[in-house]
């Protein structure tokens, strides 16, 4: 088995920034497991792309897919909603991303979906899991740290949707949140935090869709030799607020009492330091193999003005294949 432990893992990420050696790294929600390898000894089943950063041919798809979903009913996602609803109005949250587990049918392999997929950030990991995610997480270059939390989600076909999304209450405030939230991570790393780009709209094809995502930048300086700490500065940012919520610590017991599943590899972060610079991803869009059967995660930021249908719809839109 591959997996490190928390411990091991930040460790061995520390030691190849250290030695300024390019490697993957791969880490869990809970980062209990962690990969960490150099890219000159990776797998050959494991594919990773991160913008323009890629280590398999591109291949255009030529025969047709099926995609079929059946994901959890009204009553029981509301009644999740309605805990975490009751959690807010005692404090213990403001802000919560809940997700789902569905299971999915599609005539397509994991690597096919994988290579077709069109998203900036992917990961296929052994015929185990992928993910196709329009979220980045951090980029660390020169003396500068970045990061690009992703909150609010439209249909991008509906009448005004850019005007809309920006102008809704409960997405400004759900994205405020965070930003607030990364601000305060970078903080605790870096110094000089500013908000670069506040709430800008980015488009994605999400299937037979097209969504309006909305993302902002935050950027804070970085120390000096910060190469050489890789593992501890990401130990001190995960999991990534954008699918927490806040306050982390809190909402993150909330999380683990009210979803039913284990998130494992899903919402974890996966990135690439190729010896000066690094990238990454959060992992959402993720699918993963149990059992010979196919599941999908999914899920949306819960505040106080959170309507449970409008919830239960966006975690379904985010069932999709890229293509």
């Amino acid at each position: 088995m591959n997996w490190l432990n928390k411990k091991d893992g930040f460790n061995q990420i520390n030691h190849l920034g250290k030695s300024r050696t390019p490697f993957l790294f791969i880490i869990s929600y809970d980062q209990n497991k962690i990969f960490a390898k150099p890219l000159e000894n990776l797998d050959s089943d494991i594919y990773y792309k991160l913008e323009a950063w890629r280590n398999y041919p591109v291949k255009k798809r030529e025969k047709p897919f099926t995609f079929s979903k059946n994901p959890v009913d009204f009553s029981t996602y509301k009644k999740a909603l309605n805990e975490i609803l009751e959690q807010i109005r005692s404090g213990n949250t403001y802000l919560l991303n809940l997700t789902f587990k569905t299971p999915i049918k599609t005539n397509y392999s994991l690597k096919e979906i994988f290579t077709y997929a069109r998203a900036k950030f992917k990961l296929y990991y052994k015929d185990e899991f992928i993910c196709f995610s329009p979220e980045r997480f951090l980029e660390m270059e020169g003396d500068s740290i970045a990061t690009y939390p992703m909150k609010g989600t439209i249909d991008a076909n509906l009448p005004n949707a850019k005007e809309n999304i920006l102008a809704n209450k409960k997405e400004m405030a759900e994205h405020v949140m965070i930003v607030d939230l990364m601000r305060n991570d970078l903080g605790i790393i870096g110094s000089e935090v500013k908000v670069e780009k506040f709430r800008y709209v980015e488009k994605i094809k999400a299937g037979k869709k097209e969504l309006l995502q909305v993302s902002s930048k935050i950027t804070a300086k970085l120390p000096t030799y910060w190469q050489n700490n890789i593992g501890t500065l990401l130990s001190q940012l995960l999991p990534a607020g954008s699918i927490t919520g806040t306050p982390k610590k809190s909402t993150v017991n909330i999380i683990n009492e009210v979803e039913n599943f284990e998130r494992d590899f899903y919402t974890g972060v996966f990135g690439v330091f190729d010896g000066k610079a690094l990238r990454s991803g959060v992992m959402i869009r993720f699918i993963e193999k149990e059992n010979e059967k196919l599941y999908y995660k999914s899920g949306g930021g819960i505040t106080i003005d959170s309507d449970a249908k409008s919830e239960y719809e966006e975690l379904i839109d985010k069932i999709y294949l890229p293509f």
